[in-house]
């Protein structure tokens, strides 16, 4: 099994690290080969609340709902694998290995909709981890959640990465009727080897095209995120993915800086010298460019595009080619006047 990390690096809340002493096997390559190829584990994750509350001003959304944690997509650069090391595991092969699963997350939600207190406004399927990962085909969590939104007139937008969410196609289409539901689809590159690389088990490119088109088809605002735009690696396809993109049926397109948190930095830097080692060495200098000489900068009003010449040239041929292919536009905004809040799991009007 392809995964974006082979490392596991040590979890920084940890007072203690272990490192395997491999000198005795290091001509064992069949050993060697298996060590780093696990199966991917689903635990169960039982947490009691499912809505997460953002107030950082470089998000342009208040709530999210993240079904899994961890990410069997295993993205070499993802950002939230360091997040895993909150639950005692590794950003490494831990993240997309060890995948926690919210199975409550539907019922979750319809009780936080059902709040007196809830005013309602858009929540954000996939601000972390990929509501459409491979996972979702065995739980269908989001395809729970989508009919608890048709039912309570809950508008929502969602990202992914996955083709899979075509399956949804007649819930979403019922929403975006009623102006409930925008999606964004993130497409990194159109080499399918390079996207097979940076994104183990994610659609490829051309699915994730075809995804973009049969949304569009039915009536639902698309719009794709080139996200990260990685300098020396996947830049100079910026052109190309919008151009194929507005093709597809995009109507709207944004881009992100590639950011590399705490223990993500590692897990993309062994990837990068484990896939392209002839360049390697390149990125990171472009990297640490757009970076103010580091390799992350967590800046708020910084964190998302980076800063410098390169990152102003990134930018700029961004908005030329967004404005060329009629991307430079947000998609429609979601309506929240026809909420209604749903009746408890019993069924039974509350008196009060």
């Amino acid at each position: 099994m392809r995964h974006g990390s082979m490392i596991d690096p040590p979890n920084r809340f940890e007072a203690h690290r272990r490192e395997a002493d491999l000198d005795h096997v290091l001509d064992d390559e069949v050993y060697l080969s298996q060590l780093y190829c696990r199966q991917i584990e689903y635990l169960p994750d039982h947490t009691r609340s499912i809505i997460a509350t953002n107030d950082s001003p470089d998000i342009p959304f208040r709530y999210s709902v993240n079904l899994y944690r961890g990410c069997a997509h295993g993205c070499s650069y993802c950002y939230a694998r360091n997040t895993h090391e909150f639950l005692g595991m590794n950003a490494g092969l831990d993240f997309e290995t060890r995948v926690m699963v919210k199975h409550e997350a539907p019922q979750l939600l319809r009780e936080f909709l059902a709040r007196d207190a809830w005013a309602p406004e858009p929540i954000m399927f996939s601000g972390v981890t990929d509501c459409y990962q491979p996972a979702e085909r065995r739980f269908q969590l989001m395809r729970q959640c989508l009919e608890v939104a048709v039912e309570c007139g809950q508008p929502l937008g969602i990202i992914t990465k996955n083709a899979l969410v075509v399956r949804d196609v007649d819930l979403l289409a019922q929403l975006a009727k009623r102006r409930l539901v925008n999606v964004f689809l993130s497409v990194t590159s159109l080499e399918a080897d390079l996207a097979r690389e940076m994104e183990p088990r994610t659609s490829t490119p051309s699915a994730r095209l075809h995804a973009v088109r049969t949304l569009t088809d039915a009536g639902i605002p698309v719009g794709v995120m080139v996200a990260p735009i990685i300098p020396g690696l996947n830049d100079t396809e910026v052109p190309r993915v919008l151009e194929a993109a507005s093709h597809a049926g995009a109507s709207s397109a944004s881009w992100v800086m590639l950011r590399l948190p705490m223990t993500v930095e590692p897990v993309f830097q062994e990837w990068l010298h484990r896939t392209h080692p002839s360049k390697a060495e390149k990125v990171l200098g472009l990297i640490r460019q757009v970076r103010e000489g580091q390799l992350s900068n967590s800046q708020w009003g910084e964190r998302m595009s980076g800063t410098g010449p390169i990152a102003d040239q990134i930018r700029n041929v961004f908005q030329v080619f967004a404005r060329k292919h009629g991307l430079d536009r947000r998609l429609p905004p979601l309506d929240t006047t026809q909420f209604v809040r749903p009746l408890p799991k019993s069924g039974q009007l509350r008196l009060f």
